[in-house]
């Protein structure tokens, strides 16, 4: 195992390009993959790229709420006593891989946007606790635990077929989330991996001369305070946790009439209104809030610039028609046994493309739904089977990694070597479940 990660993270650390040379590289290869396979021509495919490129501005809104909303709460002192907390239990590197990963799938089974900072920021905890741990596995456990968010209760898909008036309503009805993700399947499919991941992150610790460490003073944070008697009425009010109580309390007495009125209906503007006000809440001033703000923006910077580009290819997939030749592909060797198996595959592989959970079940569901009820299989579990190959191969799609990667502040190819392995081995656990489990 030590000479097969020694290998992944030289062959990454040389071949893997920055993540916008990679989509760059990506918009470039759909671009030939439009031409060859479909009838586009060279100036359609432009077009559609174009069209599509700014069709996405409100869901990276959303998104960038999500990271920032997510790591201001994750990086309040009630949180970071916490994370100290369970950093406190890690006696040993091992012990720290194994519970970076344990906590991070947690998070992120309750929320992605949650799992992925929370994740980043136990990891340095750790860093600055444990020594002798490489950082570069440290991070990439804590990315490895993004791979159940799809089926746990922030997973876009079951989220969206079990709201009414979906866009696929009038084809296979409401299915609730008891069909998806409550269902034995998936949350055998989710222990599985709770118990293989952890053990597979600790066997990649690399040998004593190829592990990375980082001086745990490189996190030493420090905050600027002022004299209270030198504070101007301006810079009173910043710091005036009244203030913050009064803003989080109006908060809060709305999500209490929400879920009064709808149940506990989550969506990402719910998700991020919670987030945002107990993080106004927990900080304390406004001033320790808005803090917290400019440096979660930092980690949003990839998702501002990229996501438009990822957009264009979404929009080159789809008016192309090039996401449905490669879906109809795989739906044409499946039968009622492998259907699940090439659903979640293909998935895997459009995913790279459009890594955007809703945005790729809009592209795959007309395709899949029909040769589901074709076939006379669940529909609720084809839909878990998109859902499932879209979070595996995030794990590869540095897209995703951005937000932790900039907390943490190392580049994609310091994490992917590892997480190659942990994509393999996740994809034979999810392939299994999907095969055998009903």
């Amino acid at each position: 195992m030590k000479a097969l990660i020694s290998l992944s993270n030289k062959i990454m650390q040389r071949y893997l390009p920055d993540p916008f040379l990679f989509v760059v590289i990506l918009t470039m290869a759909v671009f030939g993959f439009g031409l060859i396979f479909t009838e586009s021509t060279s100036l359609e495919m432009v077009q559609y790229w174009g069209n599509g490129f700014w069709s996405l501005l409100a869901f990276s809104m959303q998104m960038v709420l999500v990271l920032v909303t997510g790591y201001v709460l994750a990086s309040s002192p009630l949180f970071k006593k916490f994370l100290g907390f369970l950093a406190s239990f890690a006696k040993s590197p091992g012990s720290a891989i194994v519970i970076v990963t344990v906590v991070s799938m947690i998070a992120s089974w309750i929320n992605w946007g949650f799992g992925l900072v929370i994740g980043a920021l136990f990891a340095k905890e750790l860093a600055k606790r444990v020594k002798g741990v490489d950082y570069r596995l440290l991070i990439a456990s804590a990315y490895s635990g993004f791979v159940v968010w799809h089926a746990g209760f922030s997973g876009s898909i079951p989220l969206s077929i079990a709201t009414a008036d979906h866009p696929f309503q009038d084809m296979i009805g409401v299915i609730s989330t008891g069909e998806t993700i409550f269902a034995a399947f998936n949350l055998l499919i989710v222990l599985a991996l709770f118990i293989v991941l952890p053990i597979t992150n600790r066997m990649l610790m690399p040998s004593k001369d190829e592990t990375v460490t980082v001086d745990p003073g490189l996190f030493n944070e420090t905050a600027a305070s002022l004299e209270k008697g030198a504070m101007t009425p301006a810079e009173r009010l910043e710091n005036s946790m009244a203030l913050s109580i009064i803003a989080a309390v109006l908060g809060m007495v709305f999500l209490f009439s929400y879920f009064i009125q709808n149940g506990f209906a989550l969506n990402l503007d719910i998700v991020n209104f919670l987030f945002l006000f107990l993080g106004i809440l927990f900080h304390g001033t406004p001033k320790r809030f808005l803090g917290a703000v400019q440096e979660a923006i930092k980690g949003a910077s990839g998702i501002v610039i990229q996501f438009p580009f990822y957009a264009g290819i979404m929009g080159m997939m789809t008016a192309s028609g090039l996401a449905v030749v490669m879906s109809e592909a795989f739906v044409s060797i499946s039968n009622d046994v492998t259907f699940y198996f090439f659903a979640f595959i293909s998935a895997g592989i459009v995913n790279f493309f459009v890594p955007s959970g809703g945005g790729q079940w809009a592209v795959q569901a007309p395709i899949m739904l029909d040769a589901a009820q074709t076939l006379d299989v669940s529909v609720a579990k084809t839909a878990m089977a998109v859902a499932w190959g879209d979070a595996w191969t995030n794990l590869i799609q540095p897209f995703w990694a951005l937000p932790a990667l900039a907390i943490a502040g190392l580049k994609a190819k310091d994490i992917m070597g590892y997480c190659v392995i942990i994509l393999v081995i996740s994809g034979v656990i999810i392939s299994l479940g999907l095969l055998f489990l009903s």
